[in-house]
């Protein structure tokens, strides 16, 4: 929550950046900012996932499930690559 706080804070100073209209770099040196910093949230609840859900899946013996985190899994990843 903290992280996602810092980047709403992020955000809204994107906003006046561009409301002031700021240079155009600096305004893009921003959301490159902003962009590695969602990049690192969303690298966190991944693990968070891999460690309980998938886990739990694992655990569990059901190979349904199982199949079922792997396959979410695998969709996560490739549309975070795009």
């Amino acid at each position: 929550m903290k992280r996602l706080s810092r980047i709403e804070g992020q955000v809204r100073g994107l906003s006046r950046m561009v409301e002031e209209d700021r240079y155009c770099i600096d305004v893009i040196t921003q959301i490159s900012a902003v962009r590695a910093a969602l990049k690192r949230v969303e690298e966190e609840v991944l693990r968070d996932h891999v460690g309980h859900c998938v886990e739990h899946a694992i655990r569990s013996g059901d190979a349904e499930d199982q199949r079922r985190k792997v396959a979410e899994l695998m969709a996560v990843i490739m549309r975070s690559e795009r």
